[in-house]
């Protein structure tokens, strides 16, 4: 037993360690001839961005990686919920567990070793500049992962560590070319040969009449049944798909395996209406980060989730305590054209994320998703709805048109349906988001004290100023690589700021007036380079004055009257 102990003192090694002894330990191993040591500038595919220090002698391995994310207080969560990856939580933001993406990449390694037949004891070393508040509790876990954690180190970033890459140690050598192909490689820079003038005077042509005819549809209306047709054509996909992901046990992307409903509903046998299904997206955080404004929107959504997502954990640690309650019913307010539909998209996403819906995907409505023309019709459209929202967002647009002016107005009867579900506490898998303008949609909670308690969260979408209106003119002729000359975008920004001067507020269309605008000038410049033959290609990524179009303006409705 004391030779095997004697053996793994490496391992026994670091993990005697503590926050005031490590940095000394690593310089002693740093020179200690038995043991080879190695600085890799990351590792595959967890830990691709961090410092991996590997040490090595003839029995064990251990890899130490340096978490240099600081934050004086952390939550560690190593559950996963719902087949996410386990996540450390902050008072405002989340992260991938990094003892998980260690552990992980450990599992790699011994893999990688097991098939070139080397055996080594394999021990993982986390130090990190966080404090983990739970850090006691999470020990257990931490040990039956053999990582061990050593948290609250000043300046990591700034730590100069030594090695000795000694290639008289062999078992080192031989683990390095083990692991070769996991190892993060310098970056590289491709250099592409410019096509002749002559081959792109031959071609331009075909090409730029192609992008007219097939390209040019970005207008939101010809988008949204873009997007219908290819979910359907994904759902069908995913049918032909199932068996073969059944058999080979792959499951890189979790959202391919979720099935999601075709968005028709049946009013009765005469009529059916087709409703958007808006699918979840991989990364909703960097979505909504790339939302030009809405910093209040952001930020009070990072708390709702964050909220959510502690309660969830919570009541896996603790299922007999009190959890604060959460309610995922939102109201969105706010003119068309403020983002209200793209936050909804990511908000579903992120509840799918924290765990507190299954699916994630949105359902869109309207009224006339739910009026029929036969009684009962709007009950059996409701129960449909349900059905297709469940496991992510109904959201219902311009809700306060359901609440009509007469009594009898079928659309008080949606509502009433609504406010059932609402208090069935089974039906907890789906969230409810009401959209509209301001003024009508708080007349409508107003008016019903019950709905106005079911949907406490309120997010407000603010019209666009010039500037940041200016900020998504930008954002989207980059998604397809044009660039404004300096002439052409004062001639730009000066016709936006007087369009915004003019508008009226009611019907103003802020980014929907935008991609618009922005639709006419991509279709007058591609006409020009069809007919003036460019002989440099980039003078079709290159828009001019010339491509300027005077903007449709809306213009207010003059009162009639004295």
């Amino acid at each position: 037993m004391r030779n095997i102990s004697k053996l793994k003192r490496l391992i026994s090694g670091f993990k005697r360690q503590n926050r005031l002894t490590i940095q000394s330990h690593l310089d002693t191993m740093a020179e200690d001839p038995a043991v080879y040591s190695e600085h890799l500038k990351g590792i595959g595919p967890y830990l691709k961005d961090n410092d991996i220090y590997l040490y090595i002698d003839h029995m064990c391995m251990v890899v130490v990686c340096l978490d240099k994310y600081e934050n004086k207080d952390e939550l560690a969560d190593e559950d996963s919920y719902n087949g996410e990856n386990p996540l450390y939580f902050t008072a405002s933001s989340y992260r991938i567990s990094p003892v998980w993406q260690l552990s992980e990449t450990m599992k790699l390694i011994e893999q990688k070793l097991k098939e070139a037949a080397i055996s080594l004891k394999m021990q993982g070393v986390l130090l990190s500049g966080s404090i983990f508040s739970n850090a006691e509790d999470m020990e257990r876990i931490w040990k039956e992962k053999n990582v061990t954690v050593i948290d609250h180190l000043d300046g990591l970033a700034d730590w100069t560590i030594g090695v000795n890459n000694d290639d008289e140690l062999m078992k080192g050598a031989m683990v390095m070319e083990a692991i070769k192909d996991m190892l993060t490689p310098p970056s590289t820079v491709n250099e592409e040969e410019d096509s002749s003038s002559d081959d792109l005077a031959e071609d331009f042509e075909r090409l730029l009449n192609d992008f007219i005819n097939n390209e040019m549809d970005h207008g939101e209306e010809d988008t949204e049944d873009e997007e219908d047709q290819e979910d359907q054509e994904d759902t069908e996909d995913e049918e032909d798909e199932e068996a073969y992901d059944f058999l080979s046990g792959e499951d890189d992307d979790p959202l391919s395996d979720i099935r999601y409903p075709t968005g028709i509903i049946e009013q009765n046998h005469n009529i059916s209406v087709r409703v958007d299904i808006l699918r979840p997206i991989a990364n909703p955080r960097e979505e909504l980060d790339k939302l030009v404004g809405c910093d209040d929107i952001k930020r009070r959504m990072d708390e709702l989730v964050a909220l959510t997502r502690y309660n969830k954990m919570m009541h896996e640690l603790f299922p007999d305590s009190k959890q604060h309650e959460v309610s995922l019913h939102s109201v969105f307010l706010g003119h068309p054209g403020t983002g209200k539909t793209t936050v909804c998209k990511i908000f579903g996403s992120l509840l799918r994320q924290a765990g507190a819906l299954s699916k994630g995907h949105v359902v869109v409505c309207d009224r006339g998703s739910f009026i029929g023309t036969l009684w009962g019709d709007e009950e059996r459209a409701m129960k449909q709805v349900l059905d297709m929202a469940q496991g992510g967002v109904l959201m219902i647009d311009e809700a306060y048109l359901l609440n009509g002016k007469h009594e009898n107005d079928p659309g008080k009867l949606v509502i009433q349906l609504m406010m059932n579900i609402l208090a069935d506490e089974t039906q907890r898998d789906i969230a409810i988001v009401l959209c509209g303008y301001k003024e009508p949609m708080m007349k409508l909670l107003d008016m019903n004290p019950g709905l106005q308690s079911r949907f406490p969260n309120k997010f407000e979408f603010k019209d666009f100023t010039v500037d940041e209106l200016l900020e998504i003119t930008l954002h989207r002729i980059k998604d397809y690589d044009y660039q404004f000359t300096n002439p052409a975008w004062e001639k730009y920004r000066g016709m936006l700021a007087q369009a915004y001067m003019v508008r009226d507020p009611e019907t103003w269309g802020n980014a929907r007036f935008v991609a618009n605008q922005l639709e006419r000038i991509y279709i007058q410049h591609a006409s020009r380079c069809v007919n003036q033959h460019p002989q440099d290609k980039h003078e079709l990524l290159t828009l001019i004055p010339e491509d300027i179009l005077p903007f449709d303006i809306p213009r207010r409705k003059a009162r009639i009257g004295f």
